[in-house]
């Protein structure tokens, strides 16, 4: 490993053979579906009745490309709406009863949207999963916060606390990190999903490429963080067209989960449960 998780791409082939993705819907890979078995699209969403790809199935899709006939495992037991501490508390003891060689802890992105949240306090709660993880001999992913822009500027500063942390976290540590707030593509508007919390497909592509640069390795797509085509700005009536159709789909039901104490998780399975021989004749 790297020292203190500061990679440069330079291992050829994969070493680790079982990798464990934990957290949020982030990892879960919310508005990136995979397409019916007939080959048609599925509709992308929260309420989208698909199995989600994401970012950490696209590095899996890598991880075991690169590693050839040599076996390869991966589960992922990331559920959307959880926070930090449901993260850790549920899913860091599952994780490692799989006895993975790879675990990517992402989460505290749900904590940060909360009225009231102590950056330095969710990042000592992470620090002492990293270390109970790192103690088993597994290597440890996470992940920086986004570069948040618009409605959700007022985060920047939680967030670059957090940031700041979570580099310290793995240079103490060993720790490799994706670093999302660097990736300058994820600026365009259109790498977000229409709730502007998500990602695309595309977005989900270019992460999970930066991930094996965060691991060490070369990406599949050496231009991945490059800028799309330059598009014509929306007019202001469309903006607020726009704005408003968020605030009634997107905006309203979070707020009302916040007043019921309900979940966008609520009831949902992990969507590989159980280390898997990857990638799977069918999913």
């Amino acid at each position: 490993m790297q020292d203190g998780g500061v990679t440069s791409p330079s291992t050829p082939t994969p070493r680790w053979s079982r990798y464990v993705a934990i957290g949020d819907s982030f990892s879960e890979g919310l508005w990136d579906p995979y397409p019916h078995t007939d080959g048609t699209p599925v509709a992308a969403g929260t309420a989208s009745d698909g199995v989600q790809r994401g970012w950490t199935d696209r590095l899996a899709d890598h991880l075991a490309e690169r590693r050839g006939d040599a076996p390869f495992e991966y589960a992922n037991l990331a559920i959307r709406g959880r926070k930090l501490r449901q993260i850790i508390a549920a899913q860091v003891p599952e994780a490692l009863a799989m006895e993975p060689d790879l675990v990517s802890l992402v989460g505290g992105g749900n904590d940060i949207l909360r009225p009231q949240v102590d950056p330095h306090g969710l990042s000592a709660v992470l620090e002492r999963a990293v270390v109970q993880i790192r103690s088993t001999g597994a290597d440890v992913l996470l992940a920086t916060g986004f570069r948040t822009a618009g409605a959700l500027n007022w985060t920047q500063g939680r967030v670059g606390i957090y940031n700041a942390n979570i580099w310290s976290i793995a240079r103490r540590h060993g720790a490799f990190v994706l670093d999302t707030w660097g990736l300058h593509g994820l600026q365009d508007w259109r790498m977000w999903s229409d709730d502007r919390i998500h990602l695309t497909d595309e977005g989900h592509r270019r992460v999970a490429n930066a991930a094996l640069v965060g691991l060490g390795l070369e990406p599949d797509d050496p231009a991945f963080d490059a800028p799309l085509d330059a598009a014509p700005s929306p007019r202001l009536r469309q903006r607020l067209q726009a704005d408003a159709q968020w605030a009634r789909v997107h905006v309203a039901p979070w707020v009302r989960r916040r007043i019921t104490g309900t979940s966008s998780g609520d009831g949902r399975l992990a969507k590989w449960a159980e280390p898997t021989v990857w990638p799977p004749s069918e999913r």
